[in-house]
């Protein structure tokens, strides 16, 4: 992945776009921090297919009623007053 300064990103976005689509994602940073990502609209196209159903994904967890919690009866030690 190639590296741009928000400055040269700015500058030069339809060549940031072009290398997205043929190269890659293209990471974007400012002040040496990585910042963004820009990515084809093939890959994100890609990425959002994989992602699947967020209702699906909630439903899918560990069912409630199926936990069984113990929990230990020990009242702790006494306490002088």
């Amino acid at each position: 992945m190639a590296t741009w300064q928000l400055q040269d990103a700015k500058t030069r976005l339809d060549e940031v776009i072009e290398r997205a689509r043929a190269e890659g994602p293209q990471i974007i940073a400012r002040d040496g921090v990585e910042r963004a990502v820009v990515l084809s609209i093939e890959d994100d196209r890609a990425l959002a297919a994989d992602r699947g159903d967020f209702k699906a994904y909630l439903l899918s967890g560990p069912k409630v009623d199926e936990f069984s919690i113990g929990r230990d009866h020990d009242t702790g030690r006494a306490v002088d007053p």
